[in-house]
């Protein structure tokens, strides 16, 4: 229950970071990308910040043992680049370039009203089940190659 309580209020304050920091709103994301027009560096300073916020909890964290509702930590240990994740990245910058959303700004929009929010979370979601059936057919495929 404790993990659950704390998983609510953690993404509450995300929410409600990005609800006050207006970058819910796809028009402000997308005047980040319009150098040429309306450009607005605000989303800079959100990403800035974030990521002070993150080197500081990252550093105070990891002096733990282990984390509080754990038994350890799950650290990404991969450090190539493969094409899966090359191929996420780019459909990520396109779908955020076009509709001027990312999962992280459009959760909070769905709250807030925005229309556009739900048919973006629709599409993301229908986009993760066709790549995780996509990843299964490739591993069937491979494992009946193999045998």
């Amino acid at each position: 229950m404790a993990r659950i309580v704390s998983a609510l209020l953690i993404g509450l304050i995300f929410g409600s970071g990005i609800a006050l920091s207006g970058m819910a709103n796809p028009a402000k994301v997308l005047n980040f990308f319009d150098f040429a027009g309306t450009w607005d560096p605000s989303l800079a300073f959100v990403m800035g910040g974030a990521l002070i916020v993150t080197a500081i909890g990252y550093a105070f964290v990891l002096r733990r043992g282990a984390p509080i509702f754990d038994r350890l930590f799950h650290l990404p240990t991969r450090r190539d680049l493969d094409v899966p994740l090359v191929a996420g990245a780019a459909v990520f910058g396109i779908g955020w370039g076009i509709t001027g959303f990312c999962p992280g700004g459009a959760i909070p929009a769905l709250g807030l009203g925005h229309g556009d929010a739900w048919l973006f979370v629709g599409s993301m979601i229908g986009g993760i089940a066709v790549a995780r059936l996509t990843r299964h057919a490739m591993a069937v495929r491979t494992a009946a190659d193999t045998a």
